[in-house]
């Protein structure tokens, strides 16, 4: 199955470079480009792409708030992609925010060319947040910097069953379900299933809203080893 991708910055050399790069994979399709945030909306919505390359500063309308009006569209619109946030380490509170709002993970502007295609098909997939040892360093930054508000993720957490709760805890250290899976002694596709019942009790939409609530919860605080 084809990802169909669209890529909104407002560097034509830098849309050029990932459409160039990302158009060369078999599985992967680039369906349309922007050079900001509004435009971006519009050709997500008119192209129903998988996975939107998002970068975060731009003109217009910064990638925020595009990937707000992508994730949570007005009534009749139906098309909800994966965002994918284009960042650099100067904007932490941009990164936090737009998980929060329902990006599935980001990626450093300068990464490796093979990380940028990987994102793309992690995110696709679902299994978003990626990078786990430098993602679990900027959200610990980030929720010590912007404590949350709430207090209802603490109680939620009451509906997990103990095994649930120690699933939820090492997705927000980072652990890849092959790590947890090692860790717990539990086949893979178990812990997959476990993830699956937190996801739904807690009413996430990935793996990055999880680590996000988590730490909201408090039952991962900023500088817990991992």
């Amino acid at each position: 199955m084809t990802i169909r991708v669209i890529i909104v910055d407002d560097q034509a050399m830098g849309r050029a470079g990932f459409a160039a790069l990302l158009s060369a994979q078999a599985d992967i399709d680039v369906v349309g480009e922007a050079p900001d945030g509004r435009q971006g909306v519009q050709v997500s919505r008119s192209t129903h792409p998988d996975v939107v390359l998002m970068d975060v500063r731009m003109p217009e309308m910064d990638g925020l708030t595009a990937a707000r009006e992508i994730l949570d569209p007005p009534p009749g619109v139906v098309h909800r992609p994966k965002v994918l946030m284009l960042t650099t380490f100067d904007i932490d509170d941009y990164v936090y925010e737009a998980l929060r709002a329902g990006a599935s993970g980001f990626l450093l502007k300068d990464a490796p060319p093979a990380d940028l295609i990987a994102a793309v098909r992690v995110v696709a997939s679902g299994e978003a947040l990626l990078a786990p040892s430098v993602t679990r360093r900027l959200i610990a930054d980030f929720v010590q910097q912007r404590p949350a508000p709430r207090k209802d993720p603490a109680l939620r957490l009451k509906g997990l069953t103990p095994r649930e709760t120690e699933v939820l805890e090492l997705i927000a250290r980072g652990l890849s379900n092959q790590e947890i899976a090692g860790h717990l002694v539990l086949a893979e596709q178990t812990v997959k299933t476990h993830i699956g019942r937190v996801l739904a009790k807690l009413d996430l939409r990935d793996r990055a809203q999880a680590v996000i609530f988590a730490y909201e919860a408090g039952l991962v605080r900023p500088g817990d080893s991992g």
